[in-house]
Protein backbone atom coordinates (compact mmCIF):
# COMPACT_ATOMS: atom_id res chain seq x y z
CA UNK A 1 0.00 0.00 0.00
CA UNK A 2 1.43 3.67 -0.47
CA UNK A 3 1.44 6.70 1.04
CA UNK A 4 -1.29 9.22 -0.37
CA UNK A 5 -0.24 11.16 -3.14
CA UNK A 6 -1.52 13.85 -5.55
CA UNK A 7 -1.69 13.49 -9.60
CA UNK A 8 -0.87 16.10 -12.24
CA UNK A 9 -0.70 14.81 -15.57
CA UNK A 10 1.21 18.16 -17.19
CA UNK A 11 0.33 19.36 -20.74
CA UNK A 12 3.94 21.54 -21.38
CA UNK A 13 6.90 21.61 -19.73
CA UNK A 14 6.30 25.18 -18.07
CA UNK A 15 3.17 22.96 -16.16
CA UNK A 16 5.61 20.63 -15.24
CA UNK A 17 7.92 22.52 -13.48
CA UNK A 18 5.56 24.87 -12.18
CA UNK A 19 3.66 21.25 -10.39
CA UNK A 20 7.02 20.42 -9.35
CA UNK A 21 8.32 23.29 -7.82
CA UNK A 22 4.56 23.71 -5.97
CA UNK A 23 4.78 21.00 -4.45
CA UNK A 24 6.29 19.98 -0.77
CA UNK A 25 7.98 16.50 -2.49
CA UNK A 26 7.12 16.28 -5.56
CA UNK A 27 8.79 13.53 -8.34
CA UNK A 28 8.29 13.08 -12.19
CA UNK A 29 7.03 10.13 -13.61
CA UNK A 30 7.18 9.09 -17.23
CA UNK A 31 6.83 5.00 -17.37
CA UNK A 32 6.90 4.53 -13.57
CA UNK A 33 8.71 0.90 -13.70
CA UNK A 34 10.68 2.08 -11.11
CA UNK A 35 9.12 4.63 -8.99
CA UNK A 36 6.08 3.20 -8.24
CA UNK A 37 7.31 -0.45 -6.61
CA UNK A 38 9.82 1.92 -4.48
CA UNK A 39 6.52 3.82 -3.44
CA UNK A 40 4.36 0.51 -2.81
CA UNK A 41 7.52 -0.44 -0.66
CA UNK A 42 7.52 2.68 1.02
CA UNK A 43 11.15 3.94 0.29
CA UNK A 44 10.05 6.88 -1.62
CA UNK A 45 6.81 8.97 -0.30
CA UNK A 46 6.76 11.52 -2.61
CA UNK A 47 3.51 14.15 -1.99
CA UNK A 48 2.72 14.82 -5.90
CA UNK A 49 3.76 13.12 -8.87
CA UNK A 50 4.22 14.99 -12.09
CA UNK A 51 3.23 12.56 -15.40
CA UNK A 52 5.52 13.92 -18.33
CA UNK A 53 4.20 11.75 -21.03
CA UNK A 54 1.98 14.12 -22.60
CA UNK A 55 3.69 17.04 -23.03
CA UNK A 56 4.59 16.99 -26.65
CA UNK A 57 7.85 18.55 -26.62
CA UNK A 58 9.13 15.45 -25.38
CA UNK A 59 8.37 13.62 -27.97
CA UNK A 60 9.79 12.57 -31.75
CA UNK A 61 12.43 10.68 -33.59
CA UNK A 62 14.49 12.67 -36.57
CA UNK A 63 17.45 12.28 -38.09
CA UNK A 64 18.94 15.59 -38.08
CA UNK A 65 22.34 15.64 -39.91
CA UNK A 66 25.06 13.26 -38.11
CA UNK A 67 22.83 13.36 -35.64
CA UNK A 68 19.74 11.06 -34.16
CA UNK A 69 17.59 13.15 -31.73
CA UNK A 70 14.96 11.00 -29.51
CA UNK A 71 12.02 12.86 -27.70
CA UNK A 72 12.51 11.61 -23.96
CA UNK A 73 8.70 10.30 -23.34
CA UNK A 74 9.48 7.89 -26.56
CA UNK A 75 8.65 4.49 -25.17
CA UNK A 76 11.23 1.98 -25.67
CA UNK A 77 8.64 -0.18 -28.47
CA UNK A 78 8.38 3.62 -30.50
CA UNK A 79 11.89 3.44 -30.70
CA UNK A 80 12.38 -0.17 -31.43
CA UNK A 81 9.72 0.02 -34.30
CA UNK A 82 11.20 3.58 -35.45
CA UNK A 83 12.48 3.19 -39.10
CA UNK A 84 14.58 6.21 -38.30
CA UNK A 85 15.94 4.73 -36.14
CA UNK A 86 16.55 1.27 -37.51
CA UNK A 87 18.06 3.36 -40.28
CA UNK A 88 20.87 5.45 -38.41
CA UNK A 89 22.03 3.33 -35.65
CA UNK A 90 20.37 -0.34 -36.05
CA UNK A 91 21.94 -1.54 -32.32
CA UNK A 92 20.14 1.34 -30.83
CA UNK A 93 16.58 0.02 -32.19
CA UNK A 94 17.40 -3.43 -31.17
CA UNK A 95 19.03 -2.76 -27.59
CA UNK A 96 15.44 -1.09 -27.15
CA UNK A 97 13.29 -4.31 -28.86
CA UNK A 98 15.35 -6.35 -25.96
CA UNK A 99 14.44 -4.34 -22.53
CA UNK A 100 11.88 -5.98 -20.22
CA UNK A 101 8.84 -7.47 -21.95
CA UNK A 102 6.15 -6.14 -24.43
CA UNK A 103 4.00 -4.53 -21.16
CA UNK A 104 7.54 -3.10 -20.01
CA UNK A 105 8.56 -1.81 -23.97
CA UNK A 106 4.95 0.21 -24.47
CA UNK A 107 5.26 2.00 -21.35
CA UNK A 108 8.33 2.39 -20.01
CA UNK A 109 10.04 5.62 -21.89
CA UNK A 110 13.90 6.35 -23.03
CA UNK A 111 14.35 9.83 -21.03
CA UNK A 112 12.88 7.68 -17.67
CA UNK A 113 15.21 5.04 -18.20
CA UNK A 114 18.37 7.21 -18.42
CA UNK A 115 17.30 9.44 -15.73
CA UNK A 116 16.91 6.79 -13.51
CA UNK A 117 20.28 5.23 -14.47
CA UNK A 118 19.60 2.32 -12.81
CA UNK A 119 23.16 0.15 -12.85
CA UNK A 120 21.49 -2.30 -15.26
CA UNK A 121 19.43 -0.52 -17.45
CA UNK A 122 19.95 -0.86 -21.35
CA UNK A 123 19.90 2.52 -22.16
CA UNK A 124 22.85 4.03 -20.47
CA UNK A 125 25.36 2.11 -22.36
CA UNK A 126 23.85 3.11 -25.86
CA UNK A 127 24.05 7.02 -24.40
CA UNK A 128 27.33 6.69 -22.91
CA UNK A 129 28.88 4.28 -25.94
CA UNK A 130 27.79 6.67 -28.61
CA UNK A 131 28.88 9.63 -26.83
CA UNK A 132 25.23 11.07 -27.16
CA UNK A 133 24.22 14.64 -25.60
CA UNK A 134 21.10 14.69 -23.03
CA UNK A 135 19.01 17.96 -23.77
CA UNK A 136 17.20 19.16 -20.37
CA UNK A 137 14.70 21.91 -19.44
CA UNK A 138 17.81 23.77 -18.68
CA UNK A 139 21.16 22.94 -20.56
CA UNK A 140 22.91 20.37 -22.59
CA UNK A 141 24.84 17.38 -20.56
CA UNK A 142 27.51 15.16 -22.50
CA UNK A 143 26.77 11.71 -22.03
CA UNK A 144 30.82 11.58 -20.31
CA UNK A 145 29.61 13.82 -17.88
CA UNK A 146 26.01 12.90 -17.24
CA UNK A 147 26.00 9.30 -15.38
CA UNK A 148 27.56 9.95 -12.04
CA UNK A 149 27.05 6.78 -10.08
CA UNK A 150 24.39 3.93 -9.09
CA UNK A 151 21.09 5.98 -9.52
CA UNK A 152 22.71 8.97 -9.65
CA UNK A 153 22.81 11.52 -12.93
CA UNK A 154 23.90 15.35 -13.35
CA UNK A 155 20.52 16.66 -13.19
CA UNK A 156 19.41 18.77 -10.66
CA UNK A 157 16.33 18.70 -8.59
CA UNK A 158 13.44 19.86 -10.75
CA UNK A 159 15.49 19.47 -14.13
CA UNK A 160 13.39 17.49 -16.87
CA UNK A 161 15.45 15.58 -19.65
CA UNK A 162 13.50 16.48 -23.41
CA UNK A 163 15.29 14.83 -25.82
CA UNK A 164 18.60 12.79 -26.54
CA UNK A 165 20.85 13.30 -29.62
CA UNK A 166 23.05 10.54 -30.56
CA UNK A 167 25.60 10.70 -33.14
CA UNK A 168 25.66 8.54 -36.04
CA UNK A 169 28.11 5.96 -35.67
CA UNK A 170 30.37 3.88 -38.78
CA UNK A 171 29.17 0.80 -36.72
CA UNK A 172 27.71 -0.35 -33.53
CA UNK A 173 26.77 -3.28 -31.87
CA UNK A 174 25.36 -4.59 -28.71
CA UNK A 175 25.78 -7.89 -26.89
CA UNK A 176 24.18 -8.51 -24.03
CA UNK A 177 23.12 -11.54 -21.14
CA UNK A 178 20.37 -10.69 -19.34
CA UNK A 179 18.66 -11.94 -16.43
CA UNK A 180 15.85 -14.55 -17.16
CA UNK A 181 13.07 -13.02 -15.37
CA UNK A 182 13.65 -9.22 -15.59
CA UNK A 183 15.56 -8.91 -18.80
CA UNK A 184 17.71 -6.62 -16.95
CA UNK A 185 21.27 -6.89 -17.98
CA UNK A 186 23.45 -9.15 -16.15
CA UNK A 187 26.51 -7.37 -18.17
CA UNK A 188 26.36 -5.85 -21.39
CA UNK A 189 28.51 -4.05 -24.08
CA UNK A 190 27.54 -1.44 -26.51
CA UNK A 191 30.49 -1.02 -28.89
CA UNK A 192 30.59 2.11 -31.26
CA UNK A 193 32.96 2.92 -34.49
CA UNK A 194 33.38 6.74 -35.37
CA UNK A 195 35.95 6.34 -37.86
CA UNK A 196 39.14 5.70 -36.19
CA UNK A 197 37.52 6.59 -32.78
CA UNK A 198 35.54 3.42 -30.94
CA UNK A 199 33.63 4.12 -27.50
CA UNK A 200 32.86 0.86 -25.63
CA UNK A 201 30.15 1.20 -22.64
CA UNK A 202 29.51 -1.39 -20.27
CA UNK A 203 26.15 -1.62 -18.37
CA UNK A 204 24.90 -3.92 -16.08
CA UNK A 205 28.72 -5.08 -14.39
CA UNK A 206 29.73 -2.20 -12.60
CA UNK A 207 29.51 -1.12 -9.30
CA UNK A 208 29.07 1.81 -9.62
CA UNK A 209 26.90 1.58 -13.14
CA UNK A 210 27.52 2.48 -16.45
CA UNK A 211 31.15 2.89 -17.31
CA UNK A 212 33.67 3.50 -20.49
CA UNK A 213 35.60 0.23 -20.90
CA UNK A 214 38.80 2.86 -21.74
CA UNK A 215 41.60 -0.45 -22.01
CA UNK A 216 39.31 -1.86 -25.12
CA UNK A 217 38.69 1.85 -26.79
CA UNK A 218 42.59 1.67 -27.53
CA UNK A 219 43.17 -1.85 -28.47
CA UNK A 220 39.54 -1.79 -30.87
CA UNK A 221 40.91 1.84 -32.52
CA UNK A 222 44.29 0.61 -33.58
CA UNK A 223 42.47 -3.45 -34.69
CA UNK A 224 38.81 -3.23 -34.83
CA UNK A 225 38.06 -6.96 -34.70
CA UNK A 226 37.21 -9.01 -31.98
CA UNK A 227 41.02 -10.37 -31.68
CA UNK A 228 41.64 -7.18 -30.53
CA UNK A 229 40.36 -7.43 -27.40
CA UNK A 230 42.47 -11.26 -26.73
CA UNK A 231 44.15 -10.24 -23.20
CA UNK A 232 42.21 -7.78 -21.94
CA UNK A 233 40.29 -8.17 -19.33
CA UNK A 234 38.11 -5.88 -16.55
CA UNK A 235 39.15 -5.77 -12.81
CA UNK A 236 36.47 -8.19 -10.43
CA UNK A 237 36.62 -5.94 -7.84
CA UNK A 238 34.73 -3.22 -9.68
CA UNK A 239 32.01 -5.67 -10.77
CA UNK A 240 28.97 -6.00 -8.75
CA UNK A 241 28.37 -9.77 -6.70
CA UNK A 242 24.91 -10.88 -6.14
CA UNK A 243 22.65 -13.76 -6.51
CA UNK A 244 22.37 -13.83 -10.35
CA UNK A 245 26.07 -13.63 -11.18
CA UNK A 246 29.64 -13.21 -9.08
CA UNK A 247 31.89 -10.27 -10.10
CA UNK A 248 34.22 -12.35 -11.57
CA UNK A 249 31.57 -13.79 -13.90
CA UNK A 250 30.52 -10.39 -15.01
CA UNK A 251 34.11 -9.67 -15.64
CA UNK A 252 34.00 -12.09 -18.06
CA UNK A 253 30.98 -11.30 -19.48
CA UNK A 254 32.46 -7.51 -20.24
CA UNK A 255 35.12 -9.74 -22.27
CA UNK A 256 33.24 -12.06 -23.87
CA UNK A 257 30.31 -9.21 -24.77
CA UNK A 258 32.32 -6.52 -26.12
CA UNK A 259 33.86 -9.23 -28.31
CA UNK A 260 30.35 -10.16 -29.75
CA UNK A 261 29.82 -6.69 -30.39
CA UNK A 262 32.38 -5.79 -32.34
CA UNK A 263 31.71 -8.89 -34.54
CA UNK A 264 28.00 -8.30 -34.99
CA UNK A 265 27.46 -4.87 -35.66
CA UNK A 266 23.95 -3.14 -36.32
CA UNK A 267 22.22 -6.05 -34.34
CA UNK A 268 21.43 -6.98 -30.63
CA UNK A 269 23.97 -10.42 -29.85
CA UNK A 270 22.50 -11.98 -26.41
CA UNK A 271 24.99 -14.29 -24.66
CA UNK A 272 23.74 -17.95 -23.52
Amino acid sequence: MMYDFAYHRARTLDDARAAFRDADDAAYVSGGHSLLPTMKNRLAAPDRLVHLTAIPELRGIARDGDRLVIGAAETHAGVAASPVVQEAIPALAALAGSIGDPQVRHRGTMGGSVANNDPAADYPSAVLGLGATIHTSEREIDADDFFAGMFTTALDEGEIVTRIAFPVPDSAGYAKMRNPASRYALAASFVARFGGDVRVAITGAGSDGVFRWHEAEEALAARFEPGALDGLAVDPDGMMSDMHASAAFRAHLCAVGTARAVANPGRLTLLA
